[in-house]
């Protein structure tokens, strides 16, 4: 959760970035694109570890991971609805990554970052809930 938490401020201050610069410096995209795919991953990493220690069903694909913590009851299924585009948005940037729509991936920048924020809390308050149950 600590990576996910740092690349989420990463990903905050990258919203300021001026698109022109995002588009038209290479170095910069690069920066920005990393930040979002870290982020997106560390997500997807933490629903993974949350499914195998509870013994979940296991997940289809990325996308699906955030489905399994919704039938858990675990997320609500608008967000797991969003984390799952994310996720297929994860997936554009390691396989498409040259042709990616940079108008579409600044509109992610500027207005996705909340959806990872509330999956964060989300997180660590279930955690919280697990370990306190395990220790009764």
């Amino acid at each position: 959760m600590r990576e996910l938490s740092d690349t989420l401020e990463d990903w905050k201050r990258y919203q300021d970035i001026p698109f022109e610069q995002f588009k038209n410096d290479r170095d910069t995209r690069n920066m920005v694109l990393h930040a979002m795919f870290l982020s997106i991953q560390s997500s997807i990493d933490i629903a993974t570890e949350i499914i195998a220690i509870n013994g979940l069903r296991r997940p289809k694909s990325y996308r699906d991971t955030f489905g399994v913590l919704a039938e858990e009851g675990i997320l609500s299924p608008e967000l797991a609805h969003q984390l799952s585009d994310l996720a297929g948005f994860r997936n554009v940037l390691v396989h498409i990554y040259w042709d990616l729509d940079l108008v579409q991936v600044n509109g992610i920048l500027s207005n996705d970052l909340s959806l990872l924020q509330e999956f964060l809390s989300e997180m660590k308050t279930f955690t919280k809930q697990e370990i306190k149950y395990r220790d009764d």
